[in-house]
């Protein structure tokens, strides 16, 4: 069963070079560009895994530096949904203008209806997606970590995180085995 969320979930898988397109699309408007990603994609898990920070005050031609964002997105992620969302920031609050999937796993295998049976015979029913019988980090055929905590500094880095197969053994993602997952210092910003 394929996934459809966002604007284009209608029709085929853009390529690279429309997605670029649509980047520069909304870098023409103004919008910030930000890639997020989850190994859950049921319509009301809005609250996905943000991949680094927007990227605010792109020009157009900055496209091709977003598409590298996403490219390593995808390299960390292999077997994970990732969609692009443009914030339009002109009302004064973020709203998304743009949103669509642009990586998804090989396999997708659906979701079943359970019912349950309550009180006067009223009959509620649930989406569930067949992923979920494997823990998160195991879904897609990853082989990460089961722990799904995330660190602040992770994320701001862009640092693989535990459910990515190229979480190091260290577990802070780069490899060194030093375990440094702090964020970086803010101390002195904004002194005179």
């Amino acid at each position: 069963m394929r996934v459809t969320q966002g604007t284009f979930s209608y029709l085929p898988d853009f390529t690279d070079e429309e997605i670029e397109a649509q980047i520069r699309y909304a870098l023409d408007n103004g919008w910030a560009i930000m890639f997020e990603y989850t190994d859950d994609p049921h319509p009301r898990n809005s609250l996905w895994d943000m991949w680094r920070q927007p990227n605010f005050d792109l020009e157009p031609e900055d496209a091709g530096e977003t598409l590298k964002d996403l490219q390593d997105c995808r390299e960390t992620y292999p077997n994970h949904y990732i969609k692009l969302v443009a914030y339009d920031s002109s009302l004064g609050r973020q709203t998304s203008a743009l949103s669509f999937i642009v990586n998804r796993p090989d396999y997708e295998p659906g979701y079943r209806l359970e019912r349950t049976e309550t009180h006067d015979r009223t009959i509620n029913y649930t989406l569930t997606a067949y992923v979920l019988d494997d823990p998160p980090g195991r879904r897609y055929g990853n082989e990460g970590s089961l722990s799904v905590g995330r660190h602040m500094g992770t994320v701001q880095e862009g640092v693989p995180g535990p459910d990515s197969p190229k979480f190091a053994q260290s577990g802070d993602g780069d490899g060194d085995g030093d375990g440094d997952l702090e964020a970086a210092s803010d101390e002195g910003a904004g002194e005179s």
